[in-house]
């Protein structure tokens, strides 16, 4: 019968003359298998501690949240986009990261460094308030050179062969009163009464954000856009480009200034007084049109070398026809005790009376809709039935106007790239309210609002790319359905249905909003593991759930211990 002999050895390896020489120092097979490992372990470095002895956890930070936006930010190449390596990147990349992990004020931020690893890690716990905004100001130094950089990326011929470049306007109020962009204008958040800053941003189809640009309160849309197409053809160097943006921000006076710069297309809507002319009944928008499907190229000599589309939506329409009837019937009841009044005899005088009825048709702004007969004494009502009747007809109908060739998108394709400025909607929810929290603004000077808002840009820039990857594991619908009628409201998908009623994803996980995915990450602690009173103590992360490892496998990393 065979006998098997294993013998272990503890050598020492040197080199002598060029030469490696190994000599036996001893011979430990005679030791217990157990001492034998404790000294393997021990030689190849680890920090090995008495059984049973004493186990402290000295201190447990969260963890998974700061690591998975860490991680994509290294992904995205976003730090050596920063700048060079050193104190204000490393303050600048923890801004970036903070705001999309937990936006807050600054101070509030620099407080919470010290209940992440992120601080620890990236040597900003403690950091002084002059030393971020430093920092914010080095982000804003920065914002032309990564702007080129994401555009180049983005928007250049291989990522976009479409050529389209989406851009939209919103704003958000402000605080304070000293800064010099404050402005009052007209509020997209609904604050009438407060200063507000305007910002346009640009992005390619899918809704990546590429480049923000910052305005006064009371900029108009079109004025915005002109600030972009610079951006576009002057800046970024991108050429034969097609801008898309809403019947607000490029008019007709926007568009000839394009065809005199030339190397730009556009893609926009018709204002509804462009449209009712081309419903006339020797205009070549006719209902017919529309028989057979909710779509249909035209053409009309005001327009030379652009394709017309008329498209109509019957879910629109609907919505439209019932909104104007309950708006007439609340203008009609408000007007009502006025009328009654002047019956009455308790208002008396054109002027007076004139001035209540404005107020009430201007709450609807249903003025086009009633025929007024005013006297000093009297006060007649009625509804134009013709202006009403005319509006309805045209209920639901839009008409795209765009330069991009027949040979190159057909029609269902122009209407889909039209509709693609949802997703810009869908960036400015992120970055106003659901994910950046940029409102209300709190800084007065015009620097550090322009880099405020940089700085929840490349925020929002992170977390885009942080829901797409992480879609699996959210209620976000990862494959929606093409859509068989361009002009139809799109729809979930089968899979994204089952998801949100099941509550299981396609790999058998819970899903999540994704705010909550952030706070279950952040779950997954580092803890400082202290062995023994005296003993060493080691930096140990929580055992992952399994979200938690599949969140880290989607972003493409493994779990790390730490940010470096």
């Amino acid at each position: 019968m065979e006998r098997v002999y294993e013998t272990h050895l503890l050598r020492r390896s040197f080199r002598e003359d060029g030469k490696v020489r190994n000599v036996t120092v001893a011979n430990l097979s005679h030791v217990p298998a157990q001492t034998i490992d404790v000294l393997r372990q021990s030689l190849a470095g680890k920090t090995l501690v008495e059984a049973g002895s004493e186990v402290t956890i000295a201190r447990s930070v969260p963890h998974g949240h700061v690591a998975a936006v860490w991680a994509m930010a290294q992904k995205l190449g976003l730090p050596a986009l920063l700048g060079p390596a050193g104190r204000m990147r490393d303050l600048a990349l923890a801004l970036v990261v903070s705001r999309a992990v937990g936006p807050a004020s600054k101070l509030a931020t620099i407080t919470a460094w010290d209940d992440v690893t992120l601080g620890a890690d990236l040597a900003v716990a403690g950091a002084s308030t002059d030393e971020v905004y430093t920092a914010l100001d080095h982000l804003l130094t920065r914002q032309d050179v990564i702007e080129k950089k994401l555009a180049a990326r983005h928007l250049g011929p291989k990522a976009n062969p479409s050529r389209m470049a989406l851009y939209d306007l919103s704003s958000s109020w402000m605080t304070g009163t000293h800064c010099p962009l404050a402005r009052r204008g007209y509020s997209r958040d609904g604050k009438k009464n407060l200063p507000q800053i305007e910002y346009g941003v640009l992005t390619d189809p899918a809704g990546c954000p590429v480049a923000v640009r910052v305005f006064p309160g009371n900029t108009a849309d079109p004025t915005a856009f002109t600030a972009a197409v610079t951006a576009v053809k002057d800046t970024f160097r991108l050429e034969n480009m097609v801008m898309v943006g809403d019947r607000g921000m490029i008019t007709t006076a926007r568009i000839k200034a394009l065809k005199q710069a030339g190397g730009l297309g556009w893609l926009t809507a018709l204002r509804a007084p462009q449209i009712a002319a081309l419903a006339a009944d020797t205009g070549p928008l006719q209902m017919s049109l529309f028989d057979e499907q909710n779509f249909a190229e035209i053409s009309h000599p005001d327009y030379p070398g652009e394709r017309l589309i008329a498209c109509r939506n019957p879910a629109l329409a609907e919505l439209r026809a019932r909104k104007r009837t309950e708006l007439l019937d609340a203008t009609q009841t408000a007007l009502t005790p006025i009328q009654a009044a002047v019956t009455a005899g308790r208002l008396l005088g054109a002027d007076k009376i004139g001035l209540r009825v404005g107020k009430v048709l201007g709450r609807h702004k249903m003025a086009k809709h009633f025929h007024l007969e005013i006297t000093d004494t009297t006060l007649t009502i009625t509804r134009h039935q013709q202006n009403i009747d005319a509006e309805t007809a045209l209920d639901g109908i839009y008409v795209l106007r765009s330069t991009i060739p027949g040979d190159e998108v057909d029609t269902a394709g122009v209407i889909g790239a039209y509709k693609n400025l949802a997703n810009v909607e869908k960036d400015f929810r992120s970055l106003k309210a659901i994910d950046i929290d940029l409102r209300p603004v709190r800084h007065y000077r015009e620097d550090r609002v322009r880099a405020h808002v940089f700085l929840c840009f490349l925020a929002a820039y992170l977390t885009w790319h942080l829901r797409r990857t992480l879609a699996e594991l959210t209620y976000t619908d990862e494959n929606p359905p093409t859509r068989t009628d361009p002009v139809a409201p799109a729809v979930r998908s089968q899979a994204a249905q089952t998801k949100a009623s099941t509550r299981t994803s396609s790999n058998g996980l819970p899903p999540h909003t994704y705010q909550g995915l952030l706070a279950h990450l952040a779950t997954l602690t580092r803890n400082d593991v202290q062995y023994g009173v005296n003993g060493p103590t080691v930096p140990t992360l929580a055992e992952p759930t399994p979200v938690q490892r599949r969140a880290f496998q989607l972003i493409g990393t493994p779990i790390p211990t730490t940010l470096t």
